[in-house]
């Protein structure tokens, strides 16, 4: 088993042991489970973060998602939770997601 810690300030898991094999989205009512092996690349900057996999966009919006960037080369990053509703404005700034959108490409092509 991973050992996977969460570091302060950071709204997402990081495991620095060993490379997770996938990447594990939790939204409110749904869970995605995305490879690494299928990631393409990631751009965005403090506000929003756009993260491009074979099969799915996930966009993330926030505040302080720079860090995420950061992150992301090294596919150290094990989780992304969706915030609950009464955490989506902290207070003051810092590191927050107060959205996450995940799109499967592949079901957009088959209904055009």
């Amino acid at each position: 088993m991973n050992a996977v810690s969460v570091d302060r300030g950071k709204p997402w898991t990081v495991t620095r042991e060993q490379r997770p094999v996938a990447l594990e989205i939790v939204l409110m009512k749904q869970t995605y489970v995305l490879p690494w092996s299928q990631f393409l690349y990631a751009e965005g900057g403090a506000d929003e973060v756009r993260l491009v996999f074979a099969t799915h966009d996930v966009v993330l919006r926030g505040g302080g998602l720079e860090a995420l960037l950061g992150d992301l080369p090294a596919q150290c990053v094990a989780a992304i939770r969706e915030p609950a509703r009464a955490d989506r404005f902290p207070e003051g700034s810092g590191r927050f997601i107060r959205e996450i959108v995940v799109r499967n490409l592949e079901a957009e092509h088959d209904r055009r």
